[in-house]
């Protein structure tokens, strides 16, 4: 157990030190002005980083994981279909109700929309699309066409809602797609397709327990979409205030407290409904509970420590650097603004847990080095380009519409595997510090730039980006692999075509 917490401490180490790196240089340039105090508590809520990643991927591969698989088999092999579709429903809601990213988000934009009832539409959405997905599974239908149709019905709503004049609101509506697959989401969503699709079977039964994230990541922007259409609320944003002396005020202890409360609420729903299902339906012996339980309290105690150390840390210096940056020079910001993409994504503790899976299934045809580098390009560069949105002022839906028209195109030219894992990348790598850290930078730099009131329709939707990007880029990786395929059967059959026929042995009868 040691050695494992060991191993997984040096993999978080290796995942935060580049975000520290980048930031302790920022500091010591004229760029960016961190006082002595905000570069401390950094450097503190950098370390407790550290620890509760390592905790939380340890806790991730003793509990959640194994749990989701458990519970995907149990009740697939039970043959209840209308139990398994109800508790998939259930689960998406209650574990996205209690997702620590949503409630950062929904905190965000409390002055536009009512918190509590942003979260609960979401939590619908990501219900009733887990359904969808566990039919998608159990059904065998092709995910491209799934994805094609929800997307043809996605954009017609945004569209929908720039004709009513409320356009400003769908980039918040795309944002909260990417925070819905947050660090508890991701590991027991992604088990849960792999035990259903093991246990339905089939030949193609590895590639079909992927594209439950992609799903659950479209519920939540169709169903604020049409929260935003009918709805009548103040169109006025106000920035939160971001500065670290207010948090340092109310109380770093204060954070800590609320942010068990949220981590307990979310962990508990999945232990209520697990054990309802272990007296009832999965019976597992004492021994794999004892490791279920210990694995709970790791995950419990490192998303504890990892968000307690991003609202107190990270927040508030990723909007003093979006500020900064952004009243020095724009170029500097965009070229700073893609390093730290590049880097970021190393840190989101679910983007692990992604690429651990993708190897496992895959048997090492797609490796977690591959996966972390094209996902690392694509958030690299979708806040590159987000930036770039912010400082001309041009619509989002000037990078969605051939964004996902691209990925959508890809997707009929390379391996229905690669087109799987690539839209549920897109959800994982848009975690806790794409939320906590870059959506801050962001803001700042817009509420510099532009002004507080275009916040909200162009400091917004650098989320969608982190979300689509990878989508483009491990499909890319995909392309890679079929046209080098293709080279090499190209090649191998003109050797044989261009073979010295006197080097042919011909044996007499």
């Amino acid at each position: 157990m040691w050695k494992a917490l060991f191993n997984k401490t040096k993999e978080s180490l290796s995942s935060v030190l580049p975000v520290g790196i980048i930031v302790l240089v920022l500091s010591l340039t004229p760029l960016v002005n961190l006082s002595k105090s905000e570069m401390l508590v950094f450097g503190i809520s950098a370390v407790a980083l550290i620890l509760g990643i390592a905790l939380f991927n340890l806790g991730a591969d003793l509990a959640m994981t194994p749990m989701g698989k458990y519970i995907g088999e149990g009740l697939t092999k039970s043959k209840r279909l209308s139990i398994l579709l109800l508790i998939c429903f259930l689960m998406g809601l209650l574990i996205t109700v209690a997702e620590p990213d949503l409630s950062v988000l929904a905190a965000q934009v409390s002055s536009i929309m009512n918190g509590k009832l942003l979260i609960i539409t979401v939590g619908v959405g990501v219900g009733l699309f887990l359904l969808l997905a566990s039919i998608k599974i159990i059904t065998r239908i092709d995910l491209t066409s799934l994805l094609l149709f929800f997307y043809l019905v996605l954009f017609s709503l945004a569209a929908l809602l720039v004709v009513k004049g409320k356009g400003d609101l769908f980039p918040l509506a795309f944002d909260s797609g990417g925070v819905t697959t947050g660090p508890i989401t991701v590991p027991f969503i992604m088990a849960l397709g792999v035990g259903i699709a093991l246990t339905v079977g089939g030949r193609h039964a590895n590639e079909n327990s992927f594209g439950l994230i992609a799903l659950c990541s479209i519920g939540p922007v169709i169903a604020v979409l049409l929260l935003a259409i009918f709805s009548h609320g103040s169109m006025s944003y106000n920035i939160p205030d971001y500065s670290m002396e207010t948090v340092l005020e109310e109380g770093v202890w204060a954070k800590v407290v609320e942010t068990i409360i949220d981590v307990g609420r979310s962990l508990v729903f999945i232990l209520l409904f697990f054990l309802i299902l272990q007296f009832s339906v999965l019976r597992l012996p004492k021994a794999q509970l004892i490791s279920l339980s210990l694995g709970i309290i790791f995950t419990f105690t490192g998303l504890v420590i990892f968000l307690a150390a991003v609202a107190v840390g990270f927040m508030p210096v990723g909007y003093k650097i979006g500020v900064s940056l952004a009243g020095y020079d724009t170029n500097i910001l965009i070229v700073i603004s893609f390093l730290i993409g590049f880097v970021v994504v190393l840190a989101e503790p679910a983007v692990h847990v992604l690429n651990q899976q993708v190897e496992d299934i895959t048997n090492g045809q797609v490796t977690r080095r591959q996966m972390m580098l094209a996902l690392s390009i694509g958030v690299g560069i979708s806040i590159c380009l987000s930036i770039i949105r912010i400082i001309y002022g041009f619509s989002l839906l000037y990078y969605l519409i051939p964004g996902y028209l691209l990925s959508l195109g890809l997707s009929f030219f390379v391996p229905k595997l690669y087109t799987a894992i690539a839209f549920d990348s897109g959800g994982v790598a848009s975690g806790p510090l794409t939320s906590s850290f870059i959506l801050p930078m962001a803001i700042g730099a817009c509420a510099t730039l532009n002004g507080e009131s275009h916040v909200l329709s162009l400091g917004f939707g650098v989320v969608a980006m982190v979300a689509m990007t990878p989508l483009i880029t491990i499909q890319a990786l995909g392309f890679r692999s079929v046209v080098g395929r293709k080279a090499r059967s190209r090649k191998a059959l003109r050797r044989i075509l261009e073979a010295d026929d006197n080097q042919i042995i011909y044996f007499e009868s």
